[in-house]
């Protein structure tokens, strides 16, 4: 810490003070509720959410609060909170075949069973400020109805023209828990798609772009993006069987990718893969893309781009580790920039002394 700026301790506290008053800005407007934030900001709440690696609207919603609208902060204080909580158990694996879509889309079939659900979409607006209040809704939105809506991959799958959802001796590997245990290289398709779905949006949008732009080898379709409520449950094993926990917001994206085939394999199409909790569209898009470069190696590809290398991609795809190696940068290097300082001025003098001792080229010489 900065022990010798005047004051020590009493500066730093003084600096706490400051930032609060800087965070809670003109008193003579009400202060922001963290139901406000959570409501009417859950785009936000969503992201601080699955990069905080906990399922909390409303803890989501007072770190932003706290952290002023840093996202990055806000996450980190998120991590913090959830090491102390207490873990009683895994869950049941979440099954999103079953999802009722908020929104369901697909850009592969024009005639979809079940049909588009548009939902609740930027996709479609004209970027201009609206100048219609948003105190509450204006128009009634009808229900659109829940007609069964079966997965694009699944219709695919039925006629073998993309790779099975699970391959061969997968399913008997445990997989790791990366919030407890350390990241080991090479890591399996389940260790990856945990550290993608904590991994920073926007780090992990620029490598999705990258693969699209010839960085990756990737030709994707968005196979299916769904947003809705997936039911939770926990195998207690007092009782023998799993008990509903709640319901919780996610948002699942499955990437068709282009596939030539081999001498062993028949021509068929390959999956990315993303799941987000809340409305993520952007976040399951860009881990589904970079999810599908990953897999360069298991399908036979070079990997020559970044967004194939995965100790690359997942090295530093972590925001909070990101962010602490950049803004330790603030903290005192006094010793190390001296040091350094004392070199440089060591080498000018041995550049300035060798310069004058230099014997003169014959075109320095005066004519």
């Amino acid at each position: 810490m900065y022990v010798a700026v005047k004051g020590g301790e009493r500066a730093i506290a003084n600096a706490h003070a400051l930032l609060a008053q800087v965070g809670r800005g003109d008193t003579t407007t009400p202060a922001i509720d963290p139901g406000q934030v959570a409501g009417q900001l859950g785009v936000l709440v969503s992201r601080v959410m699955t990069e905080g690696s906990l399922y909390d609207p409303a803890l989501a919603a007072r770190a932003l609060l706290q952290s002023q609208g840093d996202v990055l902060e806000a996450v980190t204080l998120l991590r913090s909170y959830r090491t102390t909580l207490p873990r009683f158990g895994y869950t049941q694996p979440l099954d999103t075949a079953g999802l009722p879509p908020q929104r369901r889309i697909s850009a592969t079939f024009k005639d979809l069973p079940g049909g588009q659900q548009l939902g609740a979409t930027f996709d479609y607006t004209h970027r201009l400020f609206s100048s219609t209040p948003t105190d509450g809704p204006q128009t009634r939105v009808d229900d659109e109805g829940s007609a069964a809506m079966p997965r694009v991959a699944d219709l695919l799958g039925s006629s073998a023209l993309i790779e099975p959802d699970a391959h061969p001796g997968q399913d008997d590997v445990e997989p790791g828990d990366l919030t407890r245990e350390p990241t080991v290289f090479p890591m399996t398709r389940a260790e990856r798609l945990q550290a993608l779905a904590r991994g920073d949006e926007g780090f992990l949008l620029g490598l999705g772009y990258s693969t699209q732009r010839g960085f990756g080898n990737n030709h994707p379709f968005a196979g299916e993006v769904r947003v809705g409520e997936v039911e939770v449950e926990f195998d207690a094993p007092e009782l023998g069987f799993a008990v509903p926990l709640g319901r919780v917001e996610v948002t699942e994206c499955q990437m068709v990718n282009q596939f030539t085939g081999s001498v062993d394999t028949p021509a068929q199409f390959t999956r990315g893969y993303g799941l987000a909790f809340g409305r993520s569209e952007r976040k399951a898009m860009s881990m589904s893309l970079v999810d599908r470069a990953l897999r360069a190696e298991e399908l036979g590809e070079r990997a020559t781009a970044p967004a194939q290398d995965e100790e690359f991609v997942i090295s530093h795809s972590d925001n909070v580790q990101a962010t602490g190696f950049v803004e330790h940068l603030k903290l005192p290097h006094y010793v190390d920039f001296q040091a350094e300082l004392v070199l440089v001025r060591r080498l000018n003098r041995e550049f300035a002394e060798r310069s004058a001792t230099a014997p003169a080229t014959a075109e320095e010489v005066p004519a």
